[in-house]
């Protein structure tokens, strides 16, 4: 039976998903809020980039002079709003209630609404992500209880990389300078071996390196370099991390 419904939701999630391209193309001469490139790993991020860029329904957010969401208008296209709802109900009727070990059964859900999941990538039922089809979790990434993944625009994490309990991961933010608050979209991306602790934050455009450490109740706001340990807000470099080298790859080649 549960298999009867995911298929169901499935075609539901490719009409919502017509409904959506069916919107950006209405909305192709608009302007697309400017976004800053993140600096590693630059040709995995460009690569993330495009793909997401090539799915339909692209989260775009609506021009703020027209859509005046300051006085209660909506912040993106009714197509994409629908599809998020779908998808919240989705993840509720399938994967909110799973017990812990049943990772491969959310990892089907994730990808049943677009998210790029590879073998082994653990995501808990408590996480919360705002659009699966911005996200890309490589092998053996993980996102731990109750992680927020506010994923307005990409969201990546590389081989390896923990996202702890609690952490925020916003890739949405407002222009203050704007007197519509225009809400403009950046990537995030968490880099191979990188640590985000408990309770962190991680901002809108930011590059956590290979291996970089972010302490629990951190705010990052600029990038973090690679094998570097921070904490605070915002947060400052503690000291270098031993680099790790001969640890376990990840087989790519294996099913899930």
């Amino acid at each position: 039976m549960i298999a009867g419904y995911a298929i169901g939701l499935a075609k539901l999630r490719r009409t919502m998903a017509r409904l959506s391209a069916r919107d950006a193309t209405s909305r192709a001469g608009e302007r697309r809020p400017p976004s800053d490139p993140p600096s590693w790993p630059a040709v995995a991020e460009r690569e993330l980039q495009d793909s997401v860029e090539r799915r339909e329904g692209q989260a775009t957010p609506l021009a703020a002079r027209r859509s005046r969401p300051l006085e209660g208008g909506p912040s993106f296209s009714f197509g994409n709003r629908a599809y998020r709802a779908l998808w919240a109900v989705a993840w509720l009727a399938l994967a909110s209630w799973t017990p812990p070990f049943l990772h491969g059964w959310r990892r089907l859900v994730l990808r049943l609404f677009g998210a790029r999941v590879a073998p082994g990538a653990r995501v808990y039922s408590s996480v919360r992500i705002w659009d699966p089809r911005h996200l890309a979790l490589d092998a053996y990434a993980c996102l731990g209880p109750r992680v927020d993944c506010y994923a307005m625009a990409s969201i990546s994490l590389g081989r390896y990389a923990v996202v702890s309990q609690d952490a925020v991961l916003c890739a949405g933010t407002h222009d203050i300078d704007d007197p519509d608050f225009q809400l403009t979209t950046k990537p995030v991306v968490i880099g191979e071996r990188a640590w985000i602790a408990a309770g962190a934050f991680v901002g809108p455009g930011v590059s956590i390196g290979e291996g970089a450490v972010l302490g629990a109740r951190a705010v990052a706001f600029s990038n973090l370099a690679p094998w570097t340990v921070y904490a605070g807000n915002p947060a400052r470099r503690l000291k270098e991390r031993v680099r790790l080298t001969g640890y376990a790859r990840a087989d790519l080649d294996r099913g899930d």
